[in-house]
């Protein structure tokens, strides 16, 4: 990724940890994908106890990233997030 895209996640990523109004859930999935996008390395878990609520926001939220983002590395980092939380199962409302 490159500076001006690692700079553009840590925003969004700021965004997003402060639209999820202290919801930890959100704020550790956001910290996760901080310190992927920082180190370039991904994981292939999201945090267990995110609720169906919590990933139908997100999903929502990182669709939009990628289909409105002009920047192509972060569209393409919105695009991993995504299928990432495609594969998650719902926990619970």
């Amino acid at each position: 990724m490159t500076p001006e895209g690692r700079a553009r996640v840590d925003e969004l990523l700021d965004e997003l940890a402060e639209s999820a109004g202290g919801d930890e859930r959100v704020v550790r999935f956001a910290g996760v994908r901080r310190a992927e996008a920082d180190s370039g390395q991904t994981t292939s878990a999201a945090p267990d106890e995110l609720t169906g609520a919590d990933l139908d926001a997100l999903r929502r939220g990182f669709k939009a990233i990628r289909d409105e983002e002009h920047l192509d590395d972060v569209a393409d980092w919105a695009n991993a997030v995504l299928a990432l939380l495609q594969d998650e199962p719902r926990t619970g409302d």
